[in-house]
């Protein structure tokens, strides 16, 4: 569910209230594409006139149609729309090279690792007709066609819910355009009197145009933010900020190269590519510039408005890193979040979905991969290298470092010694479990993710579970501190925009300066050194393609398991990296052989195990917190994905529209390859 705290309290009268304008035709009378879309709109103007007959109905009426909006934490066990809220059909970004799921039940695990998926199956991860999109675009609709009627409701407010309505539908629009290109682009409810509906595909470039027309419409009208007290009622409304910052991200997916290119991305010879309907025909570079420009409007009004902003740390610390970077994204009170979307707090959901279930729940098991941890640098921000560094004899301290003190069990002056992200965003090996929700600050049990460990138990050895990988997810997680807490799924926040317009600072102008201090400035908040410093060996400063593979490293550490992954593999055409072959991390405790003097393996627990057996006796093999590892990379193979295997087939980069939707005639044309 969406919005502020107190227009969610309307919420069931709202739902209520679309169910009776948009099903008065029947008690059937579906609003999807995929079921009665085409066939008759309801027009019963009774129902409409009760409905906008006073400003709180209306509002409540269009409360309703916030609660359709995408929400991207999976949350609930179901099958009816949206599937993507369902746990059984799975994360974006477990297609990557970041997350591999261990679920075998999912979508993800079954049809698309395997790729058996078909424009003919059932299940789709995000799917044409089964995300509550058209039943958002066609309520959105009703209400712009009707609020001009309310007579309680002044003109101000009905040209700032009318914007709101119209950012609605541009973010809906966006969500399936990222998937399938171009779209039919619907302009009214209809009257539900026409006789038939013909709505073929647009074209990428008029898709683009329609989606960035309403969001200016809609900036013209809308309140840069809401601040002070309306900042703890209002919050979730669309604003003029976040209508601004979403036309930057529509215009930076458009630009990139699936859209824009000098050749289309499955050979030119499909009906969609030759119709333009999946690129634009040729590479334009004033679409990049159109991206910069986007993101210069936004950077400037921000300038003059305020408000929004990175969340930075209090200190220098791995624990206000830490911090910053969670409360930023996390927190509904966060000024860097620019939108976010929440489910509701019905007794089903009263517990932050992420902790009840993200724990030790198989449903949740989103493993980071060795690929995804290396990404991350050191505290100081030069590269981590495997290779290198374990050259080095740095593969014990590569997680934490600290010492062992005479008498004392636990590991004392504990260091974190990567990129702060990392541990907000993975359960890494020996840290401490217990993060404070009001500071960064760990205590308590350390995460075992060792073979045989406390937390990973055999987990990593037989590839199975949420420590699959040897590693466990922990963004969205946050722990227990968050426990109870309404969640929130971020749509837009300034840490993604300032990373946006690095890129299209680089791609439109070449502005190399510009852009590495626009990804410095977000490498700063966590505490790292600048990209050139820390990359003396890399041409950062005159060579595009380098510069760009650090932004996108840059994005896939500020945002895991947010889709952003997903997205710009998706958007720069990576199939390089779609098939390439992932790993996990086993790691092995070394106990000392007190006889032989000799380190050897031992797969045994620490905190529920030694620990406690030879708690008395600082002599005893298991009395100190294990500090000495083997590590060893190993390759994914539950399951291995058909693309690693074969090869990536770039029809992936799009998805399917179901047969069932080509079928009824109405315009649509298949991507290609399906």
């Amino acid at each position: 569910m969406t919005l502020n705290t107190k227009l969610a309290k309307a919420l069931a009268k709202a739902v209520a209230a679309i169910a009776m304008v948009l099903t008065t035709a029947s008690c059937t009378d579906n609003i999807a594409f995929g079921n009665d879309f085409l066939d008759k709109a309801p027009s019963n103007s009774t129902t409409k006139d009760s409905v906008f007959s006073k400003a709180e109905y209306a509002e409540q009426f269009l409360t309703g149609v916030y609660s359709l909006q995408y929400y991207g934490i999976p949350y609930r066990s179901s099958s009816s729309a949206p599937l993507s809220a369902s746990y059984w059909q799975g994360k974006f970004d477990a297609l990557t090279d970041i997350y591999h799921l261990h679920f075998p039940s999912s979508s993800i695990y079954q049809s698309y690792y395997t790729e058996t998926f078909t424009a003919s199956s059932d299940g789709s991860i995000y799917g044409f007709d089964t995300e509550n999109v058209w039943e958002l675009v066609r309520a959105a609709y009703l209400f712009l066609e009707n609020v001009g009627s309310v007579p309680d409701m002044s003109d101000d407010d009905k040209a700032v819910f009318s914007g709101e309505a119209k950012c609605l539908i541009a973010s809906a629009y966006f969500n399936l355009f990222k998937f399938y290109g171009g779209l039919p682009i619907v302009k009214s409810s209809f009257t539900g009197l026409d006789e038939s509906y013909w709505m073929p595909r647009a074209t990428v470039d008029s898709t683009v145009t329609f989606m960035t027309g309403l969001l200016d419409e809609a900036a013209a009208v809308l309140p840069w933010a809401y601040t002070g007290t309306e900042a703890q009622t209002e919050t979730g409304r669309w604003t003029r900020a976040g209508a601004m910052a979403l036309k930057c991200k529509i215009l930076q997916f458009a630009a990139s190269p699936l859209f824009n290119s000098d050749q289309p991305y499955y050979g030119g010879t499909t009906e969609a590519e030759q119709q333009h309907l999946v690129w634009y025909g040729g590479y334009n570079q004033d679409l990049w510039t159109q991206c910069r420009e986007a993101c210069d409007e936004f950077f400037d009004a921000l300038a003059a408005n305020g408000y929004y902003e990175m969340t930075e740390p209090a200190g220098t610390t791995t624990a206000d890193y830490r911090y910053a970077f969670r409360y930023g994204y996390v927190n509904q009170a966060s000024t860097e979040v620019i939108h976010s979307v929440r489910v509701s707090t019905s007794t089903h959901d009263s517990k932050y979905s992420a902790y009840t279930l993200m724990g030790d729940n198989e449903r949740y098991a989103y493993t980071p991969t060795q690929e995804y941890i290396e990404m991350f640098p050191w505290s100081d921000g030069t590269p981590f290298d495997w290779e290198k560094d374990s050259l080095a004899g740095l593969l014990d301290q590569m997680f934490v470092k600290g010492d062992t003190v005479v008498g004392l069990q636990d590991l004392q002056n504990r260091v974190l010694t990567r990129d702060p992200r990392l541990y907000e965003t993975v359960r890494i090996n020996g840290v401490p479990q217990v993060t404070e929700w009001s500071s960064g600050k760990c205590s308590g049990d350390i995460f075992e993710s060792w073979v045989g460990g406390t937390t990973a138990l055999n987990q990593p050895k037989t590839e199975t579970g949420v420590f699959a990988t040897g590693y466990a997810n922990n963004k969205y997680y946050v722990g227990s501190c968050y426990d109870r807490q309404a969640p929130q799924w971020d749509v837009l926040r300034v840490s993604d925009l300032y990373l946006t317009y690095a890129e299209a600072l680089l791609q439109a102008d070449n502005d190399f300066t510009r852009a590495i201090e626009y990804v410095d400035k977000v490498r700063a908040r966590v505490g790292l050194k600048g990209l050139v410093e820390c990359n003396p060996d890399k041409p950062l400063t005159t060579d595009k393609d380098s510069l760009m593979e650090e932004i996108l490293r840059e994005r896939a550490c500020e945002l895991g398991f947010e889709n952003e992954r997903y997205f710009d593999l998706i958007r720069y055409k990576r199939a390089d990296i779609f098939s390439k072959r992932l790993h996990g991390l086993r790691i092995y405790r070394l106990v000392k052989n007190e006889e032989t003097g000799e380190w050897e393996r031992s797969e045994t627990k620490w905190t529920d195990g030694d620990k406690k057996t030879d708690s008395d006796d600082p002599t005893a093999s298991g009395f100190y917190e294990p500090t000495h590892f083997d590590y060893e990379r190993f390759e994914l193979t539950q399951p291995v994905r058909l693309a690693w295997t074969n090869g990536f087939d770039p029809k992936w980069y799009l998805f399917p529209f179901p047969q069932t939707e080509i079928n009824k005639g109405y315009g649509l044309v298949q991507n290609p390859g399906w």
